[in-house]
């Protein structure tokens, strides 16, 4: 079977104006060399040998860079939303033709990070929906995880609003919420389970992953996995970190 992943490569970048007045954001050059390319080279490293790329934004650019390149001899194949951003979880739906008939990996195009890739896609279980990379960082947004580290619910501590499908958890308060489960970062990838797809088709076109997850965690086994000591994760999505 081939090992597959999905780069998410459409968002306008618009945290990283003026760049992305000419740009892609995939496109944008960090430490000379363009987002996507690093990203893609890391996944083949990594052993993928298929790799589904969505475009929006300067789709054309995304297009003839990758061919240029030779398609990095790899099998890379794109998910179109010229017509429509489809969000996070409109645009893991829009790609499911393109993807394997297994569990594939999504990478956000912007994180910069040196995981083992291929050791964080064998940490996905068959019992999961899905396995979300997190992490220890400072932030404000983050998922809430019971010891098992099953996903329960997220919170924002900076403006102390709570989502979660347990109305238990929804009644609580940030801070004790806080105390009584673990608080963690999304890393910006994860691994599915094809399983998924049946569920998406009753959402609308342009729908958030995470808020796809939050639905789901109390009827799905949503898993976090939490990134290895010495691991580098960096969202350059931002003029500041590109800087």
């Amino acid at each position: 079977m081939e090992k597959t992943a999905l780069i998410f490569a459409a968002g306008l970048g618009t945290r990283l104006k003026p760049l992305t007045d000419t740009l892609p954001k995939a496109l944008i050059p960090y430490h000379g060399v363009p987002l996507l390319e690093q990203v893609i080279l890391r996944l083949k490293s990594a052993g993928f040998t298929k790799v589904v790329i969505n475009v929006h934004h300067f789709a054309d650019k995304i297009e003839s860079f990758v061919s240029e390149k030779g398609g990095f001899s790899l099998k890379i194949c794109f998910s179109d939303e010229r017509d429509l951003l489809r969000e996070t979880g409109g645009g893991i739906r829009h790609a499911e033709s393109l993807l394997c008939s297994g569990s594939f990996l999504v990478h956000n195009v912007d994180i910069v990070s040196n995981l083992d890739l291929e050791w964080f896609f064998s940490q996905h279980r068959g019992d999961a929906l899905a396995t979300l990379l997190v992490s220890e960082r400072e932030t404000s947004r983050y998922f809430l995880f019971d010891d098992d580290m099953r996903l329960k619910g997220w919170v924002n501590k900076s403006t102390g609003e709570v989502k979660s499908p347990y109305s238990d958890i929804r009644s609580e308060s940030c801070p004790e919420l806080v105390k009584k489960y673990r608080t963690l970062a999304f890393g910006g990838m994860h691994v599915i389970s094809p399983s998924i797809f049946p569920l998406m088709k009753a959402w609308p076109e342009s729908f958030s992953i995470v808020d796809f997850y939050l639905s789901m965690a109390e009827s799905h086994i949503i898993r976090g996995c939490l990134s290895p000591s010495g691991t580098s994760l960096i969202d350059v999505g931002k003029l500041s970190q590109i800087e």
